[in-house]
């Protein structure tokens, strides 16, 4: 059987080799396993080809350049669309369920990384669809072993999901306010200076509230500009208030998990999460969620 999430595998379960040993199982190891050198240089290779054939992709799409040298980027991309077809082909050979790995997040991304340039043969213009490869590089994280960070990841997402009421109250503070701002926005400028709907103010209003400002449409009128500094002050105003909710439910996250790293030894509470030993009777102290010495 294959080893546990601990030891490098796949977070799915049933991410398991078709066969015990032979050249599926070494095909295994290194296509889906992050802690042998041949699958850490196995995802470092896959992540250049996924890089290199989106760049060749968005080459592709300046017209100087396809003019210059269409025709080799196009047999570049066909044997990147012949890597990855053999990559994905091989990745259902080797899992003792395919379909439940065809299925999975990977398996459909797999596909389509594949898919659009096949289709390109029989409707034209789906090849553009082939940079949806770039999701692929999700890979990394594997590569990165990012594993070590959940303990952070878990106390982030632990805040936001304590201050999703009060960003709730707080966008539908602004949508009322874009919504508001961009119906009087309209009465005061009107078509003829280019605020055509109340959908397209409201677009502005949400544009000048971030502060944003791109400038494709703008007030003429000595009213309207006067409504419009109004609404960056206000943007200005509020702008920070997701921030600060975020952080002080963030703060209160990690406040709660040092207060709960306490020691066996002597019972003291509120050590750091990366400190060993106990700052008051200095025994060691037990590996701390997420942390990456367990």
């Amino acid at each position: 059987m294959s080893r546990p999430l601990s030891q490098g595998r796949e977070r799915d379960v049933w991410v398991v080799p078709a066969r015990e040993q032979g050249w599926r199982k070494r095909a295994f190891d290194i296509v889906f396993g992050i802690d042998t050198p041949a699958g850490r240089a196995f995802d470092a290779a896959l992540i250049v080809a996924i890089v290199t054939s989106v760049v060749v992709t968005m080459l592709d799409s300046v017209a100087s350049v396809h003019a210059y040298c269409g025709g080799v980027l196009q047999i570049a991309e066909w044997a990147f669309t012949a890597l990855f077809a053999a990559e994905y082909v091989l990745r259902l050979v080797i899992l003792r369920r395919p379909l439940r790995y065809a299925r999975s997040f990977f398996g459909i991304v797999d596909l389509l990384a594949v898919l659009p340039a096949l289709v390109s043969l029989v409707l034209t213009g789906t090849e553009q669809l082939i940079g949806i490869r770039a999701l692929r590089i999700l890979r990394v994280f594997r590569v990165l072993k990012l594993a070590r960070y959940v303990g952070a990841a878990e106390q982030m997402r632990v805040a936001l999901l304590r201050s999703r009421r009060k960003i709730f109250v707080f966008v539908t503070t602004m949508l009322i306010l874009i919504s508001v701002f961009g119906a009087i926005m309209y009465l005061v400028e009107g078509p003829t200076h280019g605020f055509t709907s109340i959908p397209r103010a409201m677009y502005w209003a949400a544009v000048t509230m971030a502060t944003v400002g791109f400038g494709d449409l703008t007030p003429s009128t000595a009213l309207g500009q006067f409504i419009t500094t109004v609404m960056i002050l206000i943007g200005y105003g509020i702008i920070a208030v997701p921030t600060g909710i975020y952080a002080a439910e963030l703060t209160s996250a990690l406040s709660h998990a040092r207060l709960q790293r306490h020691c066996a030894a002597c019972g003291t509470r509120g050590h750091d999460e990366q400190a060993r030993y106990c700052h008051h009777c200095g025994a060691q102290l037990a590996a701390a969620t997420g942390d990456s010495s367990r």
